[in-house]
C-alpha cells in the first residue's frame, strides 16, 4: 500500500557481500581509477594519455560494464576489452597502464573464461586481438609488451573456466540430489499406497469374515423362529439382507484395489494375529535372530483389525532388524493395560544412516496405526541399536 514501509527484517551483511561482493569491487575499481587519473597528470610517464575529459572517464568506461555480467555473461566483461581497444586509438597509448585499469582488465578476463567452452574460447581471441591492437599503438613496442599481457590475463581467464567447472560440478551435484530426493518420495508414496491398498485386504478379510458369521447366525435363528413369530422373522431377515448387500459392496470395493495389482492373488489362509506370535517369533529364531518375548499385564481381546495390526507391526520390525542390524539381539515387549496395548520391539545391533531400512516399512505401520487413533515412534536407541513403539486403543471396532 502506498505510503506503507514493510518492515523485512535485518539484513545480513554477510550474504549481501557474497552475492553482490563483485559488483562492489567493480564499482571501487571504477572510483580507484578515477582518483588516480585525478592525481597523475596527463603526461603520466613522459607520454601524452590524450584529452583529460578521456583519462577522467576511461577507468570508469572500462569498469561499469561488468555491472551488467549477471544479465550478460559474456558481453559485458567483452566490452571491457572492446572499450581498451577503442581507448587506445583516442589516448595514442594504452590505457592499461594504472593499477586499477589493470586489475579491471584481469576481472573481465576471470568472467570471459567463465563464460560457457565455446563463448571462452571466443572470448580468448579477443583478448589476444586486444592486446595486439593497443600494442599496434603504442610509441615503444616490445614483445614482451604482447606475451607478458597475453600471458598474464590468459592465466586470468584459465581461472575463471576452471570455476566454471566447480559451479557446474555443484549444480549438477545439486540436480542429482534434488532428483534423488524426489524419487524417495515418490518411492515414499508409492509404499504407502501399497500399504493402504494390504491393509484395505487385509481388513476386508477380518470384516467380511465378521460379517459372514452374523449373516449365517441370522439365518439359523430365524430358522428356529415359530410361525406367529413375524415380526421377529421381518427383523433377522433384514440382518440377513443387509449382510449379503456389506459383503456385496466391499467385495466391489476391494476389487477396484486388487484391479492395480493383476499379480495378487486373494489369500486364503487365515490372518494371523497375536494368539500366532510365538509362531512368528520360532520363524525369526531360525532366521538366526535371537528375540526374547516379555508380556506385562493381562491380556485382552482384541478386535480383529487391531490383533492383526499389533502382529504385523512386530513383523515388520523383526524383519528390519534381520535385513539390517547385523548381528543382534532383539526384545519384544507386549504391555496390556485397561484401555491400550502398548507394542515395543529393540534390537541392540547396528543403525543404518537412514534408520534401518528405506523408512517405506515403517510409513506402512505409521498408516496401521493411525487407522485406530494410535500412537507411532521409532528411532535409534540410545544404548545402540534400533526402537519401534506403538500403542494401540483397546475396544476399537475393526
Amino acid at each position: 500500500m502506498p505510503g506503507v514501509v514493510e518492515y523485512v527484517g535485518p539484513v545480513n551483511a554477510s550474504a549481501l557481500v557474497r552475492r553482490y561482493g563483485l559488483e562492489l569491487l567493480v564499482v571501487g575499481l571504477a572510483v580507484w581509477g578515477v582518483v588516480d587519473a585525478a592525481v597523475h597528470p596527463t603526461t603520466y610517464d613522459g607520454y601524452d594519455k590524450g584529452p583529460d575529459w578521456f583519462v577522467w572517464i576511461a577507468p570508469a568506461l572500462m569498469a561499469l560494464p561488468l555491472l551488467a555480467r549477471r544479465r550478460w555473461p559474456f558481453l559485458a566483461p567483452a566490452a571491457t576489452f572492446f572499450i581498451a581497444a577503442v581507448g587506445s586509438f583516442v589516448s595514442g597509448e594504452a590505457i592499461v597502464d594504472g593499477a586499477p585499469q589493470f586489475l579491471t582488465v584481469m576481472l573481465a578476463a576471470f568472467l570471459l573464461g567463465g563464460a560457457e567452452p565455446l563463448l571462452a574460447g571466443v572470448g580468448f581471441s579477443l583478448m589476444v586481438g586486444t592486446v595486439a591492437l593497443v600494442d599496434t599503438n603504442m610509441r615503444e613496442f616490445g614483445w614482451g609488451d604482447f606475451f607478458f599481457p597475453v600471458l598474464i590475463f590468459g592465466t586470468a581467464m584459465a581461472a575463471g573456466h576452471l570455476n566454471y567447472r566447480r559451479e557446474q560440478g555443484v549444480a549438477a551435484a545439486l540436480e542429482r540430489a534434488r532428483r534423488l530426493e524426489a524419487d524417495q518420495e515418490d518411492a515414499a508414496r508409492r509404499a504407502v499406497e501399497e500399504e493402504r491398498q494390504r491393509i484395505s485386504r487385509e481388513l476386508h478379510d477380518v470384516i467380511a469374515h465378521s460379517v459372514s458369521v452374523m449373516t449365517v447366525q441370522a439365518g439359523a435363528v430365524r430358522r428356529l423362529l415359530l410361525p406367529e413369530q413375524q415380526r421377529e422373522r421381518a427383523a433377522l431377515e433384514a440382518v440377513e439382507e443387509t449382510g449379503r448387500q456389506a459383503l456385496t459392496e466391499m467385495r466391489r470395493l476391494v476389487g477396484m484395489l486388487r484391479e492395480r495389482e493383476p499379480e495378487h492373488t486373494a489369500e486364503l489362509a487365515p490372518q494371523p494375529g497375536l494368539q500366532t506370535l510365538e509362531l512368528l517369533l520360532g520363524t525369526v529364531r531360525e532366521a538366526g535372530l535371537p528375540v526374547d518375548l516379555q508380556v506385562e499385564g493381562e491380556a485382552r481381546e482384541l478386535a480383529p483389525g487391531v490383533d492383526l495390526s499389533a502382529y504385523r507391526i512386530v513383523q515388520e520390525a523383526l524383519t528390519n532388524a534381520l535385513k539390517h542390524a547385523g548381528p543382534a539381539h532383539a526384545w519384544v515387549t507386549l504391555r496390556w493395560s485397561t484401555h491400550e496395548l502398548e507394542l515395543e520391539v529393540a534390537n541392540d545391533g547396528e543403525t543404518s544412516p537412514n534408520g534401518q531400512g528405506s523408512g517405506h516399512g515403517l510409513a506402512g505401520l505409521h498408516e496401521r496405526v493411525a487407522i485406530y487413533g494410535g500412537e507411532f515412534v521409532s528411532g535409534p536407541r540410545p544404548g545402540g541399536g534400533y526402537l519401534v513403539r506403538a500403542r494401540l486403543p483397546i475396544g476399537v471396532e475393526a
